[in-house]
């Protein structure tokens, strides 16, 4: 268990929390959820000791290892991969040391063997000799082939160095577990990996991650930061969203008879309630909601931002044509003769294990870079709009939103410039702020309001998730889902893929998998998945 105790932290006038009092239990598994900004990560190092808060305590039994995903990624360069993850275990790895210093003295003394002695008991009552065993199970199983084990961190690649320090947290089974955002940089079958891990740990679990698919696997409950406050409930976020739409809604009806709406809560908890899976977060998750009074349902503060975008004209049937499209980078084939037509209304999910396949791919297509070989042709009647995943250079300049959104407008007026920065949550001064002072997820919500207006009939975006809260997920993933035009696009968020996507193109070293169907059926089926080790397999020899 860990706890606080009115805990406090402002930043000069800023107060990000004022009097937290919370406990998190084991056997529990917490999302904390919070708009961008409200603390989600300075909570987590609170709990950690990372930060002092100015006022309350931290409380931890004395006897509990809390375990944290480490955030700066060149930490561990100058160590092997495999002794990097069981020093997440820092007393294990002490005892391991220390032993190894004692056996390779030249003069070993009486002493040192009852020191030994001592240690090898403690070692063994750690399950030391096991160490190596489940540090080299987490690693294969976020993705870490045995060929890297024992190499130096130093020589890893970024995303490889994340799924290490991963596995480091989650080594040793921990009482206390806090991840700030594990699923970043994993593919989708790590994070299902991840996610059965999670599902089968029996201690306490506090999560931040901005991957609905993920919380709703994993959660027990929602712990939300707003106003400064915690709020728990118990439940994942796919309840927590649901249930607080569904009490604002009710709040907003003014004419609707309280029984009635008691009722519809009632029925919404017990049809949720049933609707949950066979695994054990799932079935406590159950137990959870049947406790649940209509009083537990409360509506959301959350602002969601208006994202809806309106093809000028209608597409014809020439869509897309791409023929025989080779792209190497760095002497590294990264897809190899892609070949495939877009028909209208596709919504197709462009994936692949290097990330740089999609980004190049769409890159491609709007001559921003060339291909080794093969080449495409856009239909007459497109009209196509792009979301790069590296928009900085859209926001090299001093001019505040307003303008820098007038320069993508037909129309002029300020008014109307102002209405649909209304609609990205840039309301009053807000819109006056300068383009280069914008955080991530503000150029981002920028970037969807200069997609609208310029009103394509086909839409091609490249990660656009990154940098997103949840509510802006939510809010971009219901717009592409009603868009009745054509879109391609590329995400590591499942729920995003599985709920717009109605065709599957991953681009390999060894050719194109082309499917109509699903994400997660894409991702579940055993024929498919063979074919990918082949196709994977083939550009290795």
């Amino acid at each position: 268990m860990i706890s606080t105790s009115n805990v406090s932290l402002s930043y000069g006038k800023r107060t990000l929390f004022e009097d937290v009092t919370i406990k998190f239990l084991p056997g529990n598994c917490y999302g904390l959820i919070g708009a961008n900004g409200a603390g989600k990560s300075t909570f987590l190092k609170i709990l950690s000791g990372e930060i002092d808060p100015n006022t309350g305590t931290v409380d931890i039994p004395a006897n509990a290892r809390l375990a944290v995903l480490k955030q700066n990624h060149f930490e561990y360069d100058e160590f092997p991969v495999l002794q990097t993850v069981i020093m997440g275990h820092k007393r294990l790895f002490d005892i391991m040391q220390e032993k190894d210093a004692i056996y390779a003295k030249a003069d070993f003394t009486e002493a040192d063997g009852e020191r030994a002695a001592e240690l090898e008991g403690e070692f063994a009552d750690l399950e030391g000799w096991n160490a190596e065993y489940e540090a080299a199970e987490l690693l294969s199983g976020l993705g870490i082939t045995e060929s890297l084990h024992y190499a130096q961190m130093r020589d890893l690649s970024g995303s490889e160095k994340v799924r290490v320090l991963l596995a480091q947290a989650l080594f040793g089974n921990p009482d206390i577990l806090l991840l700030d955002e594990p699923t970043n940089h994993l593919d989708a079958e790590s994070i299902m990996w991840l996610e059965n891990f999670l599902d089968n740990f029996q201690n306490t679990v506090i999560v931040v991650s901005h991957d609905r698919h993920f919380l709703d696997a994993v959660c027990t409950h929602v712990a939300d930061i707003d106003f400064g406050k915690i709020k728990m409930f118990a439940g994942n976020y796919g309840f927590w969203y649901q249930s607080s739409q569904l009490a604002l809604k009710q709040r907003s009806d003014a004419n609707k008879k309280t029984e009635d709406k008691r009722k519809e809560l009632e029925e919404f908890i017990r049809r949720f309630s049933a609707n949950a899976s066979k695994s054990k977060q799932a079935t406590s998750r159950a137990k959870l909601l049947e406790k649940l009074t209509v009083e537990d349902i409360q509506p959301s503060s959350r602002k969601y931002p208006y994202i809806a975008f309106k093809p000028e004209r209608e597409a014809g049937n020439q869509i897309l044509n791409v023929e025989n499209l080779s792209k190497s980078v760095d002497g590294q084939p990264i897809f190899t003769n892609i070949s495939f037509m877009v028909d209208k209304g596709d919504k197709i999910a462009v994936i692949g294990r290097n990330d740089l396949a999609a980004s190049s791919f769409f890159k491609i297509l709007f001559d921003e870079e060339q291909a080794d070989s093969g080449e495409f042709k856009w239909g007459t009647t497109i009209t196509s709009s792009f979301f790069p995943k590296d928009n900085q250079e859209f926001f090299d300049t001093d001019l505040n939103l307003v303008d820098w959104l007038r320069q993508y407008s037909v129309e002029k007026d300020e008014s109307f410039i102002r209405g649909f920065l209304g609609r990205m949550l840039f309301s009053g001064e807000e819109s006056l702020k300068k383009a280069n002072v914008l955080s991530g997820g503000e150029k981002v919500r920028c970037m969807f309001s200069r997609m609208m207006l310029q009103s394509g009939n086909v839409l091609v975006f490249d990660e656009p998730t990154n940098h997103l809260d949840l509510e802006s997920i939510t809010a971009l993933n219901n717009s592409l889902r009603d868009f009745d035009g054509t879109i391609l696009f590329s995400s590591h968020d499942l729920q995003f893929v599985d709920t717009i996507a109605n065709r599957i193109i991953e681009l390999t070293p060894g050719g194109i998998i082309d499917k109509r169907m699903g994400y997660e059926e894409y991702l579940s089926d055993d024929t498919i998945r063979e074919l990918r080790k082949k196709m994977y397999a083939t550009a290795m020899v």
